[in-house]
């Protein structure tokens, strides 16, 4: 197991409300954006690289440490060396070696700090990443289902290079921190009184920040929110758009996309100019400062109660002391952005997996290849039901069709065999065990699925027959042979090496089909699923289908779903389905001999369920 799975294991969950009104310390300093739920789950990930860190910590406090040395040095060298004229050479040789020394400490610790910082901060986005797309790949099918494939990209991309982006700037907070406060003292112990009137600015800065922060915590807020409804829009488009251009949806899908884009530039403009109105008045207050030390201090220096170095100091101390007051706003602007991201990060990585194995699951190795369903009912929503009191069973080496109209519940009937979905009441048997009581992964080698429209991923076809599989390069090829898929692929210049593009598009419907019959043959798995196989393609490619079909069939269990009667009639047994009950169950000539909906379909010549009504 890795250091960033390790850290990933203990998980908090955050209560979903907070009751009561109270206010924090915290959040009168800092707004609601510290987080000590987010901040704590980031620890946890931090947890593997603490060395890395505080070495970038004492990085970061030698760096901060030379800053406050260098205005000291050159106070010394004004008020101790230059007033000694000739005799104070070897004590200007001394403060130069040490100015050179700070100098050195300065590279050195700058050159650790930021090298420690960003490589953690990389390990943290890549550990980060993998833990969602880990999790994404056990979820339930109810939260994919659910979801919109582009606010999940938005949160692996965007919002955890948030988080990439605070940790590395709130390390070097550390430092503004420290720096911040070394000045303070410094300032009061050089001079009280130049030190106690430089400070007057500062309630003037805090009052600001306190009405500031409410305000500029929503307009992040606001801004991620917007961005991520136009990642959302933008990936639907781009990935239906065969049907907007088929549908002529451009322009209107445009000018609702504008609506959108527009938005949030409104919103990140707001948000911006919360960043940037505290930068002119940090500078407005940094020129008033730097004013009252040239005209008090002036004055002190020619009554001679005031070092000249004293006064050279402060003005340089002055000037470093609004820096990191602007370095912090910005880092809370940064902070801002991380709370809410990583609010968005830890909702998806708490989204509970609802079918999990259970301690003592066992495997389907060996198992007969039989499917069996026991009055199961099933339905996506809390007193909706697809599926009701469900019962067949599909015997090793038999061809069970299930037909019927559009809603009826074939498809539900897959999930659940699958055990993408767990059933309401019931039992699914697959091998003559209840599918809540093996483990996921030797279920999904035990059955192969083929889909109406077949997912090819981009690489060669060689890598997409093999998918599921470590089958040698002859056993692919064989497959494919069988199938009838290898003449198309040895007329590709790159034969079985041709990349194929996303999802496989620089191929036709048949034969990405063909692929999809080839990669499950591969898979070698005792049952297999057809999810309208056939629906997509022509009759010609149909008829070609057929025979891969058969080739593949061949001593297997398998669950055929259709609408077209003619891709059924050789079944061994055809399931009719309506409204989510079985109401028909025979073979072909039993069902159309018979006065049911089967029947009646087939004296009526229609060709599918689909020229039906559900309800009829």
């Amino acid at each position: 197991m890795t250091a960033g799975e390790n850290a990933a294991e203990p998980r908090r969950t955050r209560p979903l409300a907070v009751v009561g009104s109270q206010i924090s310390v915290e959040e009168v300093l800092f707004g609601k954006a510290f987080d000590r739920w987010v901040l704590g789950r980031i620890a946890g990930y931090l947890a593997p690289y603490r060395r890395q860190l505080l070495f970038g910590v004492f990085g970061v406090l030698a760096f901060t440490g030379t800053q406050l040395a260098i205005p000291l040095l050159i106070r010394t060298a004004i008020d101790k060396a230059l007033v000694l004229g000739a005799a104070g050479e070897d004590l200007l040789l001394i403060i130069v070696l040490g100015f050179l020394a700070v100098v050195i400490v300065n590279f050195v610790a700058n050159l650790v700090q930021e090298q420690l910082v960003g490589r953690v901060a990389g390990h943290l986005m890549f550990d980060l990443r993998r833990a969602m797309y880990r999790h994404l790949q056990f979820v339930s099918m109810a939260f994919m289902d659910q979801t919109e494939i582009g606010r999940l990209m938005s949160r692996l991309q965007g919002d955890v290079q948030a988080l990439q982006e605070f940790l590395e700037s709130s390390i070097f907070a550390i430092g503004d921190l420290v720096l911040l406060l070394g000045i303070v003292v410094v300032l009061l112990v050089l001079d009280p009184r130049l030190g106690a009137l430089t400070l007057m600015v500062m309630p003037v800065l805090f009052a600001v920040r306190i009405i500031w922060l409410p305000r500029a915590r929503k307009a992040f807020i606001h801004a991620r929110e917007t961005s991520s409804t136009t990642n959302s829009a933008l990936a639907e488009s781009v990935h239906g758009v065969r049907a907007v251009q088929e549908l002529g949806r451009e322009d209107l899908n445009y000018g609702l996309f504008r609506e959108l884009a527009r938005e949030n530039v409104r919103a990140h403009c707001v948000a911006s100019r919360f960043v940037n109105v505290l930068i002119p008045l940090v500078d407005g207050l940094t020129g008033l400062a730097m004013a009252v030390i040239v005209v008090y201090g002036g004055s002190l220096v020619l009554d001679g109660s005031l070092d000249v170095g004293v006064m050279v100091a402060f003005l340089f101390y002055v000037q470093r002391f609004f820096d990191p007051i602007r370095s912090l706003t910005i880092q809370y602007s940064i902070m801002q952005r991380a709370m809410a991201a990583g609010q968005r990060i830890f909702e998806v990585l708490d989204v509970p997996i609802d079918v999990r194995d259970r301690p003592n699951a066992r495997s389907l190795l060996g198992t007969p290849g039989s499917i069996e369903f026991r009055h199961v009912t099933f339905g996506y929503r809390a007193g909706e039901p697809v599926l009701t009191d469900i019962s067949f069973e599909a015997r090793q080496g038999e061809t069970v069709a299930l037909v019927g109209p559009t809603g009826s519940g074939k498809t539900s009937i897959l999930s659940l065999a699958h055990r993408f979905y767990d059933v309401w009441s019931g039992q699914v048997l697959v091998g003559g065990m209840d599918v809540r009581d093996v483990t996921q992964n030797s279920l999904g080698r035990h059955i192969s699925v083929v889909l109406q429209e077949p997912y090819l991923f981009s690489g060669s076809i060689l890598e997409n027959i093999r998918y599921a599989s470590g089958a040698e390069d002859s056993e692919v090829v064989a497959a494919a042979r069988a199938v009838g898929a290898h003449d198309f692929i040895a007329r590709f210049a790159d034969g079985y090496e041709t990349i194929l593009d996303q999802r496989g598009i620089n191929l036709s419907m048949g034969q990405r089909q063909m692929l999809s019959f080839a990669r499950a043959l591969v898979a070698d798995s005792p049952i297999l699923i057809l999810d309208e196989a056939t629906a997509n393609v022509d009759s010609y490619t149909e008829l070609e289908i057929q025979r891969a079909l058969s080739r593949l069939l061949e001593g297997r269990t398998a669950l055929i779903i259709a609408h077209r009667l003619a891709t059924i009639r050789h079944a061994d047994r055809i399931i009719v389905l309506r409204e989510g009950r079985i109401v028909e169950s025979g073979t072909h000539g039993e069902l159309a001999a018979g006065d049911g909906l089967y029947s009646m379909l087939n004296r009526m010549n229609h060709a599918s369920f689909d020229d039906l009504a559900s309800g009829t």
